[in-house]
């Protein structure tokens, strides 16, 4: 692995703050990226939020809107359409969040996973190698390698 370099960028077209990113890596305009690690050749849209605590892998497209909480892992190669959103609390409530008390419910999206649009990827799910998400899905569940998911929630539809 090539050695990152930290960036801090705060401009009024991105708020870059301790991100470690790789080589020929591209972030668009808009963007919110901090304590995070963006590895090479990984485009990141416009719009797009990305917290502390994620990794992304080599050659991930991240599109526009999308946004990708703490403690999200993405693994090479991985696909993420637009206004797509990760959710990393299995339980939130006010209580809670003011209090801090909350538990992050980890996410992991294997290599070469595709992610389509307006999909919400709930906490504490594995989205298996080359598996597909379909635009709009809610993936409360794990999806296994190569699968493919649909629907609220999201069912396989293939094996």
């Amino acid at each position: 692995m090539t050695e990152k370099e930290k960036l801090n960028i705060s401009d009024p077209k991105r708020n870059i703050r301790d991100v470690l990113v790789g080589e020929n890596v591209r972030i668009y305009d808009f963007v919110n990226l901090y304590e995070c690690e963006i590895d090479n050749e990984t485009q990141i849209g416009t719009f797009v939020e990305i917290q502390r605590n994620v990794k992304i892998g080599k050659r991930c497209r991240i599109q526009s809107h999308t946004f990708i909480c703490s403690s999200v892992t993405i693994e090479d190669e991985v696909f993420v359409g637009h206004g797509v959103m990760f959710i990393n609390d299995k339980h939130p409530n006010m209580e809670k969040t003011l209090n801090k008390t909350w538990t992050l419910s980890p996410v992991l999206v294997k290599r070469g996973a595709t992610i389509g649009r307006g999909a919400v990827i709930m906490g504490g799910v594995t989205i298996g190698e080359n598996a597909t998400i379909g635009a709009g899905a809610v993936v409360t569940k794990d999806v296994p390698n190569g699968a493919t998911v649909v629907g609220v929630p999201a069912k396989i539809i293939n094996p």
